[in-house]
C-alpha cells in the first residue's frame, strides 16, 4: 500500500520557521550524499573519503546526555563544517538559506531572522521557499 502524503494547506508567513528536511532529501535526490560531500571542509573531506556512504556515529545530546544514533555526515557538516569562516559568503540565495540552516544546527527559522542573518530581502526568502518546488529540501517545520 502507497502511502499518501499530506500537504498543509496553510499558507507559510514570515514568521513560519523552515528546516532542511534530511527526509525529502532521500526520497527524492539519488546524488543528495554528493552534495553534502561537496560543503565539507578539506579535513573532513579526507576523514569522509574511506567512510561507507551512510556512516552512522554515536552522538551524545549535550543538555540531556541521551546517546543517539546520526549520520556522520550531517552532524560533521553541522557541528564544525559549516561554522567555519567563509562558509555562506558567495553563494545563491537558496544555498545560503541551506548553509545557514547547517550553521545553525538546523533549528528551524524564519524567513525573518534567515533574511537578517543573510542580508536578503526577508519576502523574497518567504516566496522562494513557500512555492510549489521544494529546493534542497527547504521546508517549513511541522510542529
Amino acid at each position: 500500500m502507497n502511502e499518501v502524503k499530506k500537504f498543509s494547506l496553510v499558507k507559510p508567513t514570515l514568521q513560519t520557521p523552515f528546516h532542511i528536511d534530511f527526509e525529502w532529501w532521500q526520497e527524492n535526490d539519488r546524488n543528495w550524499r554528493v552534495e553534502l560531500r561537496s560543503l565539507l571542509c578539506a579535513e573532513h573531506q579526507a576523514a569522509f573519503a574511506e567512510l561507507p556512504e551512510d556512516q552512522m556515529i554515536d552522538w551524545i545530546d549535550p543538555e540531556t546526555a541521551e546517546v543517539q544514533q546520526m549520520d556522520g555526515l550531517e552532524h560533521a557538516l553541522i557541528s564544525h563544517c559549516a561554522r567555519r569562516e567563509g562558509f555562506l559568503e558567495n553563494t545563491t540565495m537558496v544555498d545560503a538559506v541551506f548553509r545557514l540552516l547547517l550553521a545553525n544546527g538546523n533549528a528551524p527559522m524564519s524567513a525573518q531572522e534567515l533574511g537578517a542573518r543573510l542580508n536578503r530581502p526577508a519576502d523574497m526568502i518567504l516566496r522562494t521557499l513557500a512555492g510549489p518546488r521544494v529546493y534542497k529540501g527547504l521546508r517549513p517545520f511541522a510542529v
